[in-house]
């Protein structure tokens, strides 16, 4: 793996970590910051020792308090619709990346922060969190996927609402509205995440990926069209050794072993 300036990733046990790391700007999103996630993303797509994905902010303050605001100031509009085209590229590239993505949310997620969260396949809270999208009250919109993601996990009315009013929202309301899977105290983020992530690595991991591909790009279809991709990857899934070895030791009363083959 690369080395980097704004990031920490780390493997452990086929769980790969990846944390902005600029805790003194609340972890803020600048063009560096993107440029390096882009090139760190293409990385862990390719990386067979990472299974599950999980992604955190360094510091106890915020996961990602947004975008860098002095920095996005003084853009004209090309510049600025350069900067959330550019946004918008990395964060799709993780949003597709193969593996499961967990956000381990700590602190601020706003604006960027919340679309970068958004953008992942599920979010684990802390009780402190606080996110929101309040990009209209500096005269500019969500750029980073937020109008259209937000909408897709908690509806086009309360996404509306939260666009619109620009407000923060709590862990407890987060949870209310689907915006994240679960909240639990500070200082156990992390290991909920890792928690989730094992319940995950329990299983084989090609029938993961092709369930996260059926969903994601099923959302996107009419419902027979979708119904006709998930009959296709059923039964492409009928042509691994992970489906005669999970099928075999179901019906011999024993553990899978797993080979993601």
């Amino acid at each position: 793996m690369n080395s980097y300036n704004k990031l920490i990733i780390e493997v452990k046990d086929r769980i790969g970590y990846l944390t902005i790391n600029q805790p003194k700007a609340l972890n803020a999103l600048d063009s560096e910051v993107l440029q390096e996630l882009n090139t760190a993303l293409t990385e862990i797509g390719s990386n067979e020792a990472i299974q599950v994905l999980i992604v955190t902010g360094a510091g106890e303050k915020a996961f990602v308090a947004g975008a860098n605001i002095k920095e996005m100031s003084s853009k004209n509009p090309i510049q600025g619709k350069e900067f959330s085209e550019l946004g918008n590229a990395v964060f799709a590239k993780l949003s597709k990346l193969p593996q499961p993505t967990i956000a381990a949310v700590n602190g601020f997620a706003l604006g960027g922060g919340s679309e970068l969260a958004l953008a992942c396949d599920m979010r684990i809270a802390s009780e402190t969190m606080k996110i929101g999208q309040p990009e209209v009250s500096l005269g500019i919109i969500p750029g980073f996927g937020g109008t259209q993601r937000l909408s897709r996990l908690v509806g086009v009315a309360k996404a509306k609402e939260l666009i619109f009013t620009g407000k923060n929202i709590k862990a407890d309301e987060a949870e209310k509205i689907g915006l994240v899977n679960k909240i639990v105290a500070p200082e156990a983020l992390l290991k909920e995440a890792e928690i989730l992530a094992q319940d995950i690595l329990k299983n084989a991991p090609f029938a993961v990926q092709q369930a996260k591909v059926v969903i994601d790009k099923g959302l996107e279809m009419p419902l027979d069209h979708a119904l006709t991709l998930e009959a296709d990857i059923f039964g492409l899934c009928f042509a691994t050794e992970d489906q005669t070895e999970g099928m075999s030791a179901f019906i011999e009363k024993r553990s899978s072993k797993f080979k993601g083959q």
